[in-house]
């Protein structure tokens, strides 16, 4: 591996604003409420605000998300997902025969072409997936069940978009559609699907919760949400401090305080909607005939269930609950660094030495560790202090700083490694630093 590929933190397009306070209208909107990912964000050069609810995506929180989608993949692979893609733009007359161009309100961003036909930026694509399948003319039940997602970017005109990617106008979602032959298997489906979410934020280290939710604009007559509970979360949960019950609050009759199963008192609590799953039966197939032959080469009507995670959404929310109120932290397995080198302060008596032995490291990692070569980023700004640059790696939130400090130049020489989610300060040869990193997981 040859110096080019190694890259340089002063040459990635992520503009540092690291001294910045916590003042209001940090975004350039003031008077626009703000919360820690938002400001973190801002401040790390991840995110750089465009129009109210609409931001640009800068290089690392693009590492971050795409690692993120890939971790999707494998959970949606894992319960038979096949992934496609479907436009962005929906025509009118799909979204009227569901009841939805109506219902839907204010929240729909609606255009017309130039020939005057409507169309919707899709918020969401239940009506889209299932004329696609309706229009498979020769189903068989042999082919259930279908399981179709897709990771694209959504539009919702938000009344007041707020919290940077919390909720924003423009957002990136993985939505997956089933069709099975009943309403068992569909239910079957259903718990598959929750489960592979389960998967999908315990691997990333997230505490959430599953409550109970209400169907809303898309309907069907069961759903859950996943909530990760956070200060700044919009919905209200409550919560069987034993785990018999959670749901969201807008679920519950009247004035529910203890749980059905043990009559304890529930605890209330605010969170993040992260994912939603809805088992919606034959509420959409039966708008656009989505139909399969059953083993008598009966007509029969899928039995549907739909299932959306906020992947931007999930990007914000995890630095907003596994961050300091001025570091970022984020599940390992996303960030958009894994590691960060920082070589001796220019004209310091370990300069030339730690230099070159910060590089030996590093092309010895690549060779040893090969998915990690892309993965370290070199702080060369050695006008700066070691101390000034670790601090800036601390708010940045690499998952593990390697230091040419005043051991490098010991024979063996040592480095200094910070584990960021742990706190732990370990000292290391060349050898033992790719012994630990030998254990970080890249997806």
């Amino acid at each position: 591996p040859g110096g080019a590929e190694r890259p340089l933190l002063s040459q990635l397009f992520q503009p540092l604003n690291l001294q910045g306070g916590g003042e209001a209208g940090w975004d350039g909107r003031a008077g626009e409420p703000t919360c820690r990912s938002q400001k973190l964000m801002l401040q790390g050069g991840l995110i750089h605000p465009s129009s109210p609810g609409c931001y640009y995506y800068m290089p690392p929180a693009v590492r971050a998300m795409e690692k993120l989608i890939r971790v999707t993949d494998e959970e949606m692979r894992a319960v038979g997902g096949q992934k496609l893609n479907m436009p962005c733009l929906s025509s009118a007359e799909l979204w009227r025969a569901s009841g939805r161009w109506d219902r839907m309100g204010p929240e729909l961003f609606r255009l017309a072409d130039r020939h005057g036909k409507g169309y919707c930026l899709g918020p969401t694509h239940e009506e889209a997936v299932t004329e696609l399948v309706a229009a498979q003319s020769n189903l068989s039940y042999k082919q259930l069940p279908l399981r179709l997602y897709q990771i694209t970017r959504k539009f919702r005109d938000e009344p007041k978009p707020r919290f940077g990617l919390l909720r924003s106008r423009e957002f990136y979602m993985k939505d997956m559609y089933t069709f099975d032959a009943s309403e068992e298997a569909a239910r079957q489906t259903y718990d598959l699907v929750c489960d592979a979410y389960r998967s999908l934020f315990d691997r990333l280290g997230l505490p959430f919760i599953k409550v109970r939710a209400a169907t809303g604009s898309i309907g069907g007559t069961v759903s859950h949400e996943f909530q990760l509970p956070a200060g700044v979360g919009e919905d209200r949960l409550v919560v069987c401090p034993d785990g018999h019950f959670a749901a969201n609050v807008e679920t519950l009759n009247g004035e529910q305080t203890s749980c059905p199963t043990c009559g304890e008192k529930l605890a209330q609590t605010r969170g993040i909607e992260v994912g939603h799953t809805f088992y919606l039966g034959t509420k959409y197939s039966s708008v656009s005939n989505a139909i399969f032959y059953s083993p008598e080469n009966k007509p029969q009507l899928a039995e549907m269930g739909c299932y959306g995670l906020g992947i931007t959404r999930i990007l914000a929310a995890s630095i907003e609950v596994l961050s300091t109120e001025d570091s970022i932290r984020w599940p390992s397995l996303i960030a958009p660094y894994q590691l960060c080198f920082i070589p001796p302060k220019r004209g310091s008596k370990e300069e030339e030495e730690g230099a070159a032995l910060l590089e030996r490291v590093y092309d010895d990692l690549a060779e040893a560790l090969p998915h990690l070569a892309g993965d370290s980023v070199l702080d060369d700004r050695t006008q700066l202090t070691i101390g000034k640059r670790l601090k800036d790696a601390n708010k940045l939130g690499y998952p593990y700083v390697v230091i040419a400090g005043k051991r490098v130049c010991e024979d063996p020489p040592v480095f200094e490694v910070w584990h960021q989610n742990t706190g732990q300060v370990l000292f290391l040869t060349k050898e033992g630093v790719i012994e630990l990193l030998s254990k970080v997981q890249v997806p």
